[in-house]
């Protein structure tokens, strides 16, 4: 399968950042939340969303492959990963111009089967001048493989944790900000039935934000620069912790479930 004249294929959207659109943000992460700026970080992921009608959805709940992504032959998706550089604090009132790219797009074969990987660089720019680059890489998988039951992990410790509760209204409420119309966010059949997972998920880019939140929190500014990537699915459930521990000047953080086990891993360049 050959889609190397996909790769350039690049949308450009713009959107405006509103104080509703700000409070609404800080609203449904609640103290979770860096206090000192005035668009909290991680509040990218809701600007300047794809957004088609009805009739150009395919059944998971996204728009349907084949405009700016190519109609890849795996019908399950997920979020992999990515990484963020920080270059100037986003205002409200910002007039917000997104830039996407295809850089690359990689076909495996692994014990979970075959796989797409699809790397796409977002740029956001305000008045020509760059605020923030971001890589995202998206994996497509041709079904999914339940994800193995792991021992709890009782005596973690870390310098910082958050306690989060990733609950439904959550889970719906960030869909509602990202206008994201994944299914395994909200319908529970769908996500458990036809993709096989144990539940609804949390949203790959939510535990990003939250990550992202407590370094900030942590290192009182946004860092440098953010890489982060999902190692296993985190079913919406139980109180979470996000991590964070100092490491050779910089952070170094993860989400974990209820038991223990690290759904997501970042290092925190500051």
């Amino acid at each position: 399968m050959d889609y190397s004249d996909w790769v350039g294929n690049s949308v450009t959207s713009d959107d405006l950042i509103t104080p509703r659109m700000v409070d609404h943000f800080k609203q449904t992460l609640g103290e979770h939340c860096f206090k000192l700026n005035d668009v909290p970080p991680g509040m990218h992921w809701c600007l300047a969303p794809g957004a088609v009608g009805p009739d150009a959805l395919g059944p998971d709940g996204h728009p349907k492959l084949g405009s700016f992504l190519p109609e890849i032959p795996y019908a399950r998706r997920m979020w992999a990963g990515g990484w963020l550089e920080f270059y100037e604090d986003f205002k409200i009132g910002d007039h917000v111009k997104r830039h996407s790219q295809i850089d690359d797009i990689t076909f495996k074969s692994g014990k979970s089967g075959n796989l797409c990987f699809v790397a796409i660089t977002h740029e956001f720019s305000v008045d020509g001048g760059l605020k923030l680059r971001e890589r995202h890489d998206v994996v497509y998988r041709e079904e999914v493989t339940p994800a193995p039951v792991l021992a709890a992990i009782a005596d973690s410790h870390a310098a910082h944790r958050w306690h989060v509760d990733t609950n439904t209204v959550m889970l719906f409420r960030y869909s509602a900000l990202t206008f994201n119309g994944h299914r395994i966010h909200y319908d529970l059949p769908y996500s458990t039935d036809i993709e096989g997972h144990g539940g609804l998920l949390v949203h790959g880019p939510l535990q990003a934000t939250l990550m992202l939140n407590l370094a900030c929190s942590v290192a009182g500014k946004l860092p440098e620069k953010m890489t982060y990537r999902g190692v296993r699915p985190l079913v919406c459930g139980d109180p979470i912790m996000i991590d964070a521990d100092s490491e050779d000047g910089n952070l170094v953080a993860c989400v974990r479930s209820a038991d223990g086990n690290i759904t997501m891993k970042a290092t925190v360049t500051l």
